[in-house]
């Protein structure tokens, strides 16, 4: 298992949208792939998890792969969610 601590650095935060990006980059990859905030751990192919977790800007997060394809896809949701890659 890969994991990384990451903090929120998109303008809205999570906010629906912005959460169903992730979704759709997480879902690329064969792994299980998981966000966890204050303890609440979800799956980041999960649209409903991750709007659950209501994450705004400035929030830290930990990005959790399990899989083949682990490294890649934290590293991807890294990107998105930190700012560095565009939606």
């Amino acid at each position: 298992m890969v994991q990384k601590s990451v903090q929120i650095q998109l303008a809205q935060g999570l906010e629906a949208r912005l959460a169903a990006v992730l979704v759709q980059k997480a879902s690329l990859f064969d792994s299980k792939v998981y966000i966890e905030s204050e303890g609440r751990k979800v799956n980041a192919k999960s649209i409903m998890g991750m709007m659950s977790l209501a994450l705004n800007t400035g929030d830290q997060v930990t990005v959790m792969a399990e899989g083949d394809d682990e490294a890649a896809a934290v590293d991807k949701l890294e990107n998105y969610i930190s700012g560095k890659e565009a939606e």
